[in-house]
C-alpha cells in the first residue's frame, strides 16, 4: 500500500497545508475529532489520508464510513480516493440509480464506502455490507445532512455499529449543535473558520429593471473568459434566466434538483473541463460538489439566510485565491443587513459580448472496468485523433465511460477518425456530449 508521500506525488501535491497537518495529527491519535473549516480548503484530504493510514490490507471488508449529504459529494470522495491510489477500494452509494447494482457490487466489500445516509441506510436494513469491521465514521458536511432531513437514518446507522472507534465530523460553519446520537464526550475541535487568507471582492451591483436581467448581461459581458455560478433561490427564476441566456445564445450548465442524477453529473463535467463556463444553479452547489477555482460567483437573487450567503462564496476566493461575488438587487430594494463592506461597479450602458467557451466534451464508449486507462484515451486522442499538445483537455475517467474535452472546432473531426476505433482491442463509440 502506499505511502502519504507517494501519494501526494500522484496527486501532485507538494506539502500539506497547515489545517491539513492538525487534522491529521489529531485524527490519527484521537477518537472524536470535529474539523471546522472553509469550502475549498482541502478537508477531503484532511481526513481520508489519516484514515487510509489505518486501514488492514488484511481486512476484507468496509473499514471506514463516510456519510455524506449529497449524490455529488458521495462521487466527489470517491473520485479523491481513486486519485490517491492508495491501493485500498472505495465504493460509493446514493439515490437516483439502481439499488439492485449496487447490492451487487457490494459483494465484493470496498475498504471506505461513501454514501448518503438514505441509500446507507437502506443497504444496512438489507444486509447489503457487514457493519462488524467498521472501526471509523466520518460524518462530512454533517450539518448540511442534518438540515436536509437525515437525522433519523444517520442516527440508525450510527446505532447500528458495533466496532466504532472513530467519530470525525466536518462542516463548513460553526452555527449548529453536534447531534446526541454521536454521542461524543469531549471532542477534539479543529477550528480554521476565519482564517482564510484569500481576498473575496464584494460587488453591489443595483439594476435599474425589476428582473434584472439585462444587467445580468452587462456584468457576464465584463467577466470574460472567467468561470463562475450564477445563484438562484427557487428552480422557477432559475428557468427565467435559463430562457433569457438561451434568447442570447449565451452557453451554460444547469444544476439543481429535479434533475436525473445522470444529467447533474454531466452538467458538472462539462463545468469542469471548460465546456461551460457558466453555471446557473440553485444552492445545491453552494457546497458539497467538485469544481475547480472559480473566479466569480453572482448572486442573481440574495439568499435569505447569511449562512447560504457564506456557503456561495466559499465556491470562489478558495485558500489564498482571488474572486469576486457580485451582489445583484433591484435598486428599489436594498441589500439584506447581512451585507456588511461592499464595492461599486461601473457597468457599460449597453450589454457586451458574452464569451462562450471553445471547449467541447466527447463522450468516449470505455471506462475503468475496461481496463482503460487516462493514458490510454490520451493516446487514442493524440495517435488516432491526430490531437497537438495543448489541444487535449480534461478527461475524466468513469467506471463505464470516459468524457475528454476537445476544441470545439475540432468535435466533427475527431469522431469521423474514432467512432467505432478501439483502445486495448475493445470497440468505442465516440459522441459529442450535448
Amino acid at each position: 500500500m502506499k505511502s502519504q508521500k507517494e501519494i501526494l506525488i500522484k496527486l501532485g501535491i507538494q506539502s500539506l497545508n497547515q489545517m491539513q497537518q492538525e487534522a491529521r495529527k489529531a485524527i490519527l491519535h484521537g477518537d472524536e475529532i470535529v474539523l471546522l473549516s472553509p469550502t475549498g480548503t482541502g478537508k477531503t484530504l484532511a481526513f481520508l489520508l489519516p484514515i487510509i493510514n489505518e486501514l488492514s490490507p488484511k481486512v476484507p471488508t468496509v473499514q471506514a464510513l463516510i456519510l455524506v449529504p449529497s449524490r455529488e459529494l458521495a462521487i466527489q470522495i470517491e473520485a479523491v480516493m481513486r486519485e490517491m491510489g492508495s491501493g485500498y477500494r472505495v465504493d460509493s452509494v446514493y439515490g437516483g440509480r439502481p439499488g439492485s447494482k449496487e447490492r451487487e457490487d457490494l459483494k465484493t466489500p470496498p475498504a471506505i464506502l461513501v454514501g448518503t445516509p438514505g441509500r446507507v441506510a437502506d443497504h444496512l436494513r438489507r444486509e447489503a455490507f457487514s457493519v462488524k469491521t467498521i472501526r471509523t465514521l466520518v460524518l462530512d458536511e454533517f450539518d448540511k445532512s442534518l438540515e436536509t432531513g437525515f437525522e433519523k437514518e444517520m442516527k440508525q446507522i450510527v446505532t447500528a455499529l458495533p466496532s466504532l472507534k472513530k467519530k470525525i465530523l466536518t462542516s463548513a460553519t460553526n452555527e449548529v449543535e453536534f447531534p446526541d446520537f454521536m454521542g461524543l464526550k469531549d471532542p477534539v475541535t479543529i477550528d480554521y473558520l476565519g482564517t482564510r487568507s484569500s481576498q473575496l471582492r464584494m460587488v453591489d451591483v443595483p439594476a435599474p429593471e425589476k428582473d434584472k436581467l439585462i444587467t445580468l448581461e452587462k456584468v457576464l459581458g465584463q467577466t470574460g473568459s472567467g468561470r463562475g455560478i450564477i445563484f438562484c433561490n427557487v428552480k422557477g427564476t432559475l428557468r427565467f434566466v435559463a430562457d433569457f441566456l438561451d434568447s442570447r445564445g449565451i452557453d451554460y450548465a444547469v444544476f439543481m434538483g429535479g434533475l436525473e442524477q445522470t444529467e447533474r453529473e454531466r452538467a458538472l463535467i462539462k463545468f469542469r473541463n471548460g465546456t461551460h463556463r457558466l453555471l446557473l444553479s440553485t444552492d445545491l452547489a453552494a457546497r458539497g460538489i467538485d469544481v475547480p477555482e472559480l473566479d466569480f460567483i453572482i448572486h442573481y437573487q440574495m439568499p435569505s439566510k447569511e449562512a447560504e450567503f457564506t456557503h456561495r462564496n466559499g465556491r470562489t476566493a478558495r485558500m489564498h485565491a482571488n474572486g469576486t461575488a457580485y451582489l445583484m438587487h433591484w435598486d428599489g430594494y436594498p441589500l439584506p443587513d447581512y451585507v456588511t463592506e461592499t464595492e461599486d461597479i461601473d457597468l457599460d450602458p449597453e450589454p457586451g459580448n458574452v464569451q462562450n467557451s471553445k471547449w467541447a466534451t466527447l463522450y468516449v464508449s470505455a471506462g475503468r472496468k475496461d481496463k482503460v486507462s487516462k493514458g490510454d484515451i490520451a493516446g487514442l486522442f493524440f495517435k488516432q485523433g491526430g490531437l497537438e499538445k495543448g489541444e487535449l483537455g480534461v478527461i475524466e475517467l468513469l467506471a463505464d465511460c470516459t468524457f475528454v474535452s476537445v476544441p470545439r472546432a475540432k468535435t466533427e473531426g475527431l469522431i469521423a477518425l474514432l467512432n467505432n476505433g478501439r483502445v486495448k482491442k475493445r470497440k468505442i463509440r465516440v459522441s459529442e456530449l450535448e
